[in-house]
């Protein structure tokens, strides 16, 4: 036997033995997200809305792309992931094994988070992904951008917001088509919004009710390079980010603006507080705690980012294999 047949054949053989061992007995391996991610909080309000605590399974806090290795190589049995829809990476990881699923939420969960949270209720349909066959219920809330009060200034902030929306075709990422006038200030309720992006969107004929964010920052001053907060590589942020980075860099003068990987959206509000980024993708639900000094932001708040626009709705995707036989997040107790 070759030796490249022979590490095929291991690979596989490896590969088996992973995932007997994953759908045997004992506690279930998920993964909720990195440490200091919205993916995290929401993840652990989900099990707790299943009154499942920390001794009932082995948690993994991990990106959406190191989950879903670990899903597809049978190291994890569910990964909470929140996602764009449809997900390429969710279509990937399919195409990779032929047996993934989504888990509904059941309605009393769903109670449960939107008492304690900003999440929604909100339904996957059938046919979302081929291998789909029925609707998956779940929960949902709004990636926005927000920018730092403290170096994005009116004029930039107007046309970071103008560019997002007039631009949008140039994006080739499947999200981008989200990007909308008419979808502008979705996600932006009870966050203050950028004085540029709110002078853009009422030139549009948009009515903008929000409160308007101070500035410090000012044209006279501003940076020729800037950094653009996303995700993890596996997740939705990171590719779309680097799409609209490349658009706008495509358009403004004088103005770089580099993505950059990150734990997301608890990351990227923290690094905007902290002045070690100027733009942030994130969850309109912890951009509600930053500002609030709510939440992860308790004792942190974030008083220097505001509201630039709307990106895409986000979705709670709950993913796992025919394989594991789990059904349902009943199944992990």
């Amino acid at each position: 036997m070759s030796v490249k047949r022979l590490v095929s054949f291991l690979s596989v053989l490896f590969g088996g033995i992973l995932l007997l061992g994953a759908c045997g007995g004992g506690s279930k391996n998920i993964a909720i997200g990195p440490p200091a991610s919205e993916t995290n909080s929401a993840s652990n309000l989900i099990l707790e809305s299943y009154d499942i605590g920390e001794g009932d399974y082995n948690s993994y806090q991990e990106g959406f792309g190191d989950a879903a290795e670990g899903v597809q190589d049978g190291n994890i049995d569910i990964s909470i992931s929140i996602l764009g829809m449809p997900a390429g990476s969710v279509q990937s990881l399919h195409a990779s094994t032929g047996d993934v699923k989504l888990l509904s939420l059941s309605d009393d969960a769903v109670s449960h988070i939107e008492e304690n949270s900003g999440y929604k209720q909100f339904t996957i349909p059938a046919g979302t992904y081929e291998f789909q066959d029925s609707d998956v219920n779940t929960v949902a809330a709004r990636a926005v951008l927000m920018g730092n009060t403290n170096t994005i200034d009116e004029e930039l902030g107007y046309q970071l917001a103008k560019i997002m929306i007039e631009n949008a075709d140039e994006n080739t990422h499947a999200q981008s088509k989200q990007m909308t006038i008419e979808n502008a200030l979705k996600g932006s309720e009870d966050l203050p919004i950028h004085p540029g992006a709110k002078r853009y969107y009422e030139e549009q004929g948009v009515t903008v009710d929000n409160e308007v964010a101070e500035l410090s920052a000012d044209e006279s001053d501003r940076k020729d390079e800037m950094i653009l907060g996303t995700g993890s590589q596996g997740g939705t942020y990171y590719p779309l980010g680097g799409e609209m980075a490349n658009v706008w860099n495509n358009h403004l003068d004088n103005v770089n603006i580099t993505n950059t990987e990150t734990g997301a959206s608890v990351e990227n509000l923290s690094s905007i507080r902290d002045g070690k980024m100027d733009l942030g993708m994130t969850v309109n639900v912890p951009a509600i705690d930053a500002i609030n000094g709510e939440g992860d932001f308790a004792d942190a708040q974030v008083d220097n980012a505001a509201f630039i626009g709307h990106i895409y709705p986000e979705i709670v995707q709950i993913i796992t294999r025919e394989a594991t036989d789990i059904d349902s997040l009943e199944d992990v107790k």
